[in-house]
C-alpha cells in the first residue's frame, strides 16, 4: 500500500513539473553597463600584445653595457631587417631579444640561423607584439653540389 501511495505522489509530482507553460523574460538593464562593455572591448583593442617567445641574443651587465647592446643591435638589424629588435633593461642586465614569435617551433627554427653569429643565443617566453603573418623558412641543408656522401661502416 505504500508503495501505491509512494507511486502516485511521484506520477502527481511529475505532472506537476509540466504544468508550467512558456512564460518570457523581460530584462532591464542600466545604460551605464552597456556604456562600460564598450570601454572594455576599447581597452582589449588597445592593448595588443600576447604570450609569445623571441630569441635573446645579447645580455650584459656593466658601465660600457649600452654601448654594446646599441652596437649590437645595429649590426642585427642590417644583417636581419625583417625581425624586430627590443633593446630592454632588467636591473642589472641590457638585454637584446629579437622576433615575435607565437610558439617555441618557430622560436626555435630562427635560432638555428642566429646561432651561428651568436653563440649564446636562446629562446625565452616574452610577452611579444602579434607578428604579422611570416613565410615560413627554409631550413634544408645545402646540398654539395650534388655529390653524394657514403658512410664507412
Amino acid at each position: 500500500m505504500r508503495r501505491f501511495l509512494l507511486l502516485i505522489l511521484l506520477i502527481s509530482l511529475n505532472f506537476g513539473g509540466y504544468a508550467q507553460g512558456r512564460g518570457s523574460l523581460n530584462l532591464k538593464q542600466d545604460s551605464r553597463i552597456d556604456r562600460l562593455m564598450q570601454k572594455q572591448r576599447e581597452v582589449y583593442a588597445a592593448n595588443n600584445t600576447m604570450s609569445g617567445f623571441r630569441v635573446q641574443i645579447f645580455m650584459e651587465i656593466g658601465n660600457e653595457a649600452v654601448s654594446h647592446a646599441k652596437a649590437v643591435k645595429s649590426s642585427f638589424e642590417k644583417q636581419y631587417p625583417d625581425l624586430p629588435v627590443y633593446l630592454s633593461y632588467e636591473q642589472p642586465y641590457y638585454r637584446l631579444r629579437v622576433g615575435d614569435f607565437r610558439n617555441r617551433v618557430e622560436a626555435e627554427k630562427y635560432l638555428r640561423i642566429l646561432k651561428p653569429n651568436y653563440g649564446l643565443a636562446f629562446v625565452t617566453a616574452d610577452i611579444i607584439n602579434p607578428p604579422a603573418r611570416m613565410e615560413p623558412i627554409d631550413l634544408e641543408e645545402p646540398e654539395n653540389g650534388g655529390e653524394e656522401r657514403e658512410d664507412s661502416n
